[in-house]
């Protein structure tokens, strides 16, 4: 990476990556009275769409998606919609190697220049911790009786992320100058 900052300083650096939100509960820990056993709701479901993000762990700029699928189709929106809002700034955009990230039909606009990382490596983008702290906000231990409902919740939280809070939960020593 400090090659590609050394050789590119004008370029921003992104980290990208998409994650499943649904319905189906996510139960988690939580403190009780000893021999309290308490009753706890379940939904059981799979209605679920995706969130694709782009995270600057640096300055907290984050630009996000949501949509229906993971594919190639949607990934070209993403990027096309991304493009316009780098306007005429360059990025690279680190990501890993889903089969949709490397397909033939990929359109990677002009000022986005594409890394991808080592197979098998999810640990080393930034946007997973990102994942993690939605979903501990969001999604545990909560019930959610439409896929609208989580939608609306899903988008109020990535509208109301101040670029203080991204930037420290994707902080990665490896990537900063």
């Amino acid at each position: 990476m400090q090659e590609l900052r050394e050789t590119h300083p004008d370029l921003d650096v992104h980290s990208f990556d998409e994650s499943r939100f649904g319905t189906h509960s996510k139960i988690g820990h939580g403190w009780f009275d000893r021999g309290d056993r308490p009753r706890v709701k379940i939904k059981m479901g799979f209605e679920n769409f995706y969130v694709y993000s782009s995270v600057n762990a640096d300055t907290g700029e984050m630009f996000s998606l949501l949509m229906p699928n993971v594919n190639t189709d949607c990934m070209n929106i993403f990027l096309a919609e991304f493009a316009i809002q780098l306007g005429k700034r360059h990025t690279f955009l680190i990501m890993d190697r889903a089969a949709w990230h490397k397909a033939k039909a990929l359109v990677v606009p002009r000022n986005i220049h594409i890394v991808l990382l080592p197979p098998y490596s999810p640990e080393l983008n930034p946007v997973e911790q990102l994942w993690r702290y939605m979903k501990s906000k969001i999604i545990k231990n909560r019930i959610y009786e439409s896929l609208e409902e989580l939608y609306s919740e899903v988008a109020a939280l990535l509208n109301n992320l101040h670029p203080t809070l991204v930037s420290t939960v994707c902080a990665a020593k490896y990537l900063q100058n």
